[in-house]
């Protein structure tokens, strides 16, 4: 299966509504609109900002990657999935609230 139809399964499994065609799409659920980029189909990082981005890798692209993300540190939030075989894994996700006690 390619990697964008591996990503096209993840996001509906995880209860979004999926559009467009292509290595780039969208993901919707509730209020939230994720763009997903699939790294092997685009090769290259969105520009837009105030978004959120969820990009979808194999494990051998992850680290250069998320290296590349944190040296660009673009203006959106940022996540990045790792799809190896039928198995996938987050393996950067978006900081999230932060909690005082």
């Amino acid at each position: 299966m390619r990697l964008v139809e591996q990503a096209r399964s993840i996001f509906a499994e995880l209860g979004y509504t999926v559009e467009g065609n292509g290595p780039k799409f969208r993901a919707e659920r509730d209020w939230k609109v994720v763009h997903v980029s699939t790294v092997l189909e685009t090769g290259e990082l969105p520009t837009e900002s105030g978004q959120f981005h969820c990009f979808v890798a194999q494990p051998e692209d992850a680290d250069s990657l998320e290296h590349k993300l944190q040296s660009v540190n673009p203006a959106y939030e940022w996540a990045i999935i790792v799809v190896d075989g039928d198995d996938y894994q987050v393996e950067r996700a978006p900081p999230g609230p932060r909690v005082s006690a």
